[in-house]
Parts: structure tokens; C-alpha cells; sequence
């Protein structure tokens, strides 16, 4: 379904804090639980022991001037989209002064996830940490810690996210940059006005502590390491890894890593830190970096200045990759792998920043154009009725189902110099439909269009195998021949290197409609995003569930 113009909706969002709010699931019994959610502008925090397998049910209600849907960023949501979030995808935004009865249903997840606003800018501070622990009888595939800790990276302007994004809007180019990165909250020690609010991580020497990181920023990637300590990756995405010995974290948002802490260094104050990774040419990027404290407890002089980590340059591809391609799973009996082998739908999507004509040119993209993005040249339409819904109850003329499955424009996507022409996308709202059980195979390939950079991709309802990757244009023949399919990562959020490709896999068991994205929130903004409908199963067990009667009305 083409449409001749882009409809923006002006969802207006408050800019206030929620502290860092927690869901902390205990995996024991089946079980349900209830808990409320109210959220004012005033800031609050949520902690609940919750259950493995089980369904939670939370009720929002929104008491400010503005719309909101929230996502459980991780959460499968088997055969129940309904309360996934995203707005005009798998809902419409709760409108204020109403309630919406939210269900979580976990499944096979295990480690850190996180729940976030998925309204336009609304994430940026209405976001949190969802643990799931291991099942009652089970338990870690490592050494217990002594203590878990979530570490939050995310940014902050002096001025409301939402006259960001109305900028952004307004003028067509970039976004302006965050005034600060923080650390659970705070910009951290080397901020003037944060220097007696930055985090502290009390220890005991000797022990050691499971780092939660969730990299809830807006706009980037981010590099994090803690000085004169190594980390050991455990996870990623709500999915147990191999042990990975690092000096440092790529990790990009949306994005979870649990990192095992040995407190084993001289009792002193060290430094945590992390500062952005961007290869985008001629953007400008917060080059600012964010700290925290890992503090020994203990009797000493804290008299001279904790060391700084180091962490790579903000430019270091190689870092970026190196890290993110040496992530493994697991593979135990109690964590098996179950890479998809034989592939009965291969798809190819081109993702892009673009541009479209702005007029008398007076907008601030390139040779004043107004910036867009685009997932196989299809620039997102959000439409006035959630797909889900239009799927559900059959209303038409909501969304089409043309998207393609290889690119419409053929090119060498990854050419230092590109034809103007090939940065024009088109603008739809079109859903690429997948047959229940099918085994799905998804090439991301960057471009180079308007300018080349990092895509993190997100897929709602589904974890996937990230089986390859590589730079340049993705050759069909020889690529996967270097494919990892005895112990790939699974994930549900992958960065795309700049000027290269991602190959996942997954298997469509999942049904309903099921929403793909760049996590990015200009990308997403500007349109880089689509989603899939996932035909129900011929079994009763294998169809969607009906939605709750309080769905908010559009």
C-alpha cells in the first residue's frame, strides 16, 4: 500500500524521569501476578518478584498530558502481540487519563531484558531493567555472584526530548546531540553538576558481581569497560554465551549484556566509563564521557583521582566488530542451539538513510533535503489503526502486503559515490507475511546512501541467530559459506556494521504481527522499519490469542 505522502502523528510526549525502574523475574512455578503501574511525571519505580513461564499482568495508567505505549524490548509474547507496544503496530497509544491492562508472557527467556516508552521519543527516560532469573532446581551456567547489578547507559539533553524530536521534525536534517551520557541516571564524576549523585558499585575484594548493562541511549552505540578490571561476557539479549574474557563492551541500543566483575584488584576507587562509537561522516555525536564507581570497601586513601578505562576510539570499527563477532551460545544441555538448517524463506533487505525533496530546498539534510530512511526503499507510514488490529478483524485498506523480499533497486550498495537518484524511497505501509513454521533467513545489508553508518535492528516476538556477517556487498554464493552454525549468538538486537551485512535466522512459530526496526531513534523516525504477519498454525494451540477487552481505542 504506496502512499503519495508521508503522515507524521505529533504524538507530544513529557519529558520527566522515571527512576531506574526494575521487574526482577524469579524463575520458579507457573504462576500469574499482578502489579500496577502509574505514571504522573513524578517518577516511579517498580520492583516485583515475578516467576519463570508465566503471565504478568501490569495496568498502566497514564495520568499526564500525553500518549504512551510501553514494550517488554526482549519479551516473546507467544501468540499474544497484543501487549507487545509498539504504537500503530501491535496497538494504539494509551491516551491520558486511561488504563491498559498489559500482559507479559515470558517463555523460554533467561538473563537481562528491559521494558521501554514505544512512542516516539518517550523511551529516552521512561525505561528499565527486566531480570529473568533461572528456573527453581536450576541455576547459573557460571559461578553464582555475589550480587547482581544493573548498569543503565543512556543520555540526556538540557533541553526536553521533545523539542528534539519536534526540531528534528521541523528542520529535516539531524537531531541534536545529547548534552551528557549517564550511568544509571547520572552523567557521572566528570560532570560538574552530577559529581556528588554518581553511581557507586560498593564491593568486597575478592568477590564477584554480575553487571546487568542495557544500553537504553537514543542515538548510539556505545563503548564500556571498567578500569583495570577484565569482564566476562555470560550473555546477551535474555540468552546465556559462552564465557568471553574482555576489556571492553560494544553494545549498542536495545541492546543487553551480562557481564561477570571479578573484585580483584588493590581496595581503591576505579572507574566505569563508556563514550559513543559513531562512524557516521559529518554527524555530529556526544563526545562526552559518562563514569561511574566501583569502590572496595575497606579502610584507604581515596585522596587521589581514580584512572580512567580504556576504551577504543569513537571511531574504531574494528573494536565495534571485533567484540560483537566474537559472541558465542552457549550450547549446554540445559541451553541447547537450534539454528534453522534447511531455509524455506531467503530475504534480502536493504537498509538506508535517504532523502526527500524538501521545499525550495530549505530543509538541513544534504542539499536541503529533508532526511528519511527506509527499509528495502520502503519508507514507514504509520497508519491511524494498529496492523495488528486490521489483521485481527479483517478491516482493509490499513496496510498492504507487497513488501518485498529482495531489494526493489539493485546497486553496489556499499559505493564510496552513489547516484542522488537511488536516495529517493518510496512511502508505505506494506508487511512482508510469513507461513507459520517457516524457516526464515534475513540478510541486513547497510548502504551507503546519503551516508554510511551502524544499524542496530531489533525484531519484536522473536530472538534470532546471528549466523554471519561481513563488510561490503553480501555475496549469495560465497558468504555463507563462512556461516556459524554450531554456536551462533542469539539475540534480538543486531548492529549491522557500517557498509556491510547481517545474516540471521529464526523460525516463524510465532504468530501474529510482529514489528522490525532500527533502534536508532532517528532511523526509526524517519522511517527505517516494517513489520511481518506471522500466519497462525493449523493446530488450536498454534493461533493467535484473542486481545484483551481494554485494548485503547484509536
Amino acid at each position: 500500500m504506496w502512499f503519495p505522502v508521508m503522515k507524521v502523528f505529533n504524538l507530544q510526549f513529557l519529558w520527566f524521569l522515571v527512576l531506574l525502574n526494575g521487574l526482577f523475574f524469579h524463575c520458579h512455578a507457573l504462576a500469574r501476578h499482578k502489579f500496577v503501574v502509574s505514571v504522573n511525571g513524578e517518577g516511579n519505580s517498580i520492583h516485583k518478584a515475578m516467576q519463570h513461564k508465566e503471565n504478568i499482568d501490569s495496568k498502566w495508567k497514564i495520568s499526564w498530558t500525553n500518549s504512551l505505549c510501553s514494550q517488554r524490548h526482549g519479551v516473546k509474547q507467544p501468540k499474544y502481540p497484543w501487549t507487545d507496544g509498539p504504537e500503530y503496530i501491535t496497538q494504539c497509544p494509551i491516551q491520558p487519563g486511561a488504563k491498559f491492562s498489559q500482559k507479559i508472557v515470558l517463555s523460554t527467556e533467561e538473563g537481562t531484558l528491559w521494558w521501554h516508552a514505544h512512542s516516539d521519543w518517550s523511551r529516552a527516560t521512561v525505561h528499565g531493567a527486566i531480570v529473568v532469573h533461572p528456573k527453581k532446581g536450576s541455576g547459573y551456567p557460571f559461578p553464582k555472584p555475589h550480587a547482581e547489578v544493573p548498569i543503565i547507559l543512556g543520555e540526556w539533553w538540557k533541553k526536553d526530548v521533545e523539542d528534539v524530536l519536534n526540531m528534528l521534525r521541523r528542520t529535516g536534517g539531524d537531531p541534536n546531540v545529547s548534552d551528557a551520557l549517564t550511568i544509571n541516571g547520572q552523567p557521572g564524576h566528570l560532570y560538574p553538576c552530577s559529581k556528588s549523585d554518581t553511581f557507586k558499585l560498593m564491593v568486597d575484594h575478592g568477590k564477584t558481581y554480575l553487571l546487568r548493562l542495557i544500553n537504553a541511549g537514543m542515538t548510539d552505540i556505545m563503548f564500556f569497560a571498567v578500569a583495570k578490571h577484565q569482564l566476562t561476557i555470560v550473555g546477551t539479549d535474555g540468552s546465556y554465551t559462552k564465557p568471553l574474557k574482555a576489556n571492553y563492551i560494544a553494545i549498542s541500543p536495545g541492546q543487553t549484556i551480562d557481564a561477570l566483575l571479578q573484585a580483584n584488584q588493590p581496595i581503591g576507587r576505579y572507574y566505569m566509563a563508556a563514550r559513543v562509537y559513531s562512524t557516521t561522516a559529518r554527524v555530529a555525536y556526544d563526545n562526552t564521557t559518562t563514569t561511574a564507581f566501583i569502590q572496595y570497601k575497606g579502610n584507604y586513601s581515596s585522596s587521589s583521582p581514580p584512572r580512567l578505562p580504556s576504551l577504543p576510539r569513537y571511531n574504531d570499527t574494528n573494536a565495534s566488530v571485533s567484540f560483537t563477532g566474537r559472541l558465542r551460545s552457549l550450547g549446554s544441555e540445559e541451553h541447547p542451539v537450534h539454528v534453522p538448517l534447511n531455509i524455506s524463506t531467503k530475504l534480502l533487505f536493504t537498509i538506508s538513510v535517504n532523502t526527500l525533496p524538501c521545499a525550495n530546498n530549505s530543509c538541513e539534510g544534504p542539499n536541503g533535503t529533508r532526511l528519511s530512511a527506509s527499509v528495502n526503499n520502503i519508507s514507514f507510514v504509520s497508519p491511524s489503526i494498529d496492523i495488528l488490529q486490521a489483521y485481527y478483524k479483517h478491516i482493509s485498506g490499513v496496510y498492504g502486503v507487497n513488501f518485498p523480499s529482495y531489494p526493489p533497486l539493485v546497486f553496489d550498495y556499499t559505493a564510496d559515490y552513489l547516484p542522488v537518484e537511488l536516495e529517493l524511497p518510496q512511502k508505505g505501509t506494506e508487511v512482508k507475511v510469513l507461513e507459520y513454521n517457516s524457516t526464515v533467513e534475513i540478510v541486513l545489508q547497510g548502504t551507503n546512501l546519503v551516508g554510511g553508518t551502524d544499524h542496530p535492528m531489533h525484531l519484536h516476538g522473536y530472538s534470532f541467530y546471528v549466523v554471519g556477517w561481513g563488510f561490503g556487498n553480501f555475496d549469495k554464493d560465497k558468504d555463507p559459506l563462512g556461516y556459524n552454525l554450531v554456536d551462533p549468538p542469539l539475540q534480538n538486537t543486531i548492529a549491522v556494521p557500517k557498509n556491510g551485512w547481517a545474516s540471521i535466522r529464526f523460525k516463524a512459530n510465532n504468530p501474529g504481527v510482529w514489528f522490525m526496526h532500527c533502534h536508532l531513534e532517528r532511523h526509526l523516525t524517519w522511517g527505517m522499519k516494517m513489520a511481518f504477519i506471522v500466519k497462525n498454525g493449523n493446530r488450536p494451540e498454534d493461533r493467535l490469542l484473542p486481545p484483551p477487552q481494554d485494548m485503547p481505542p484509536c
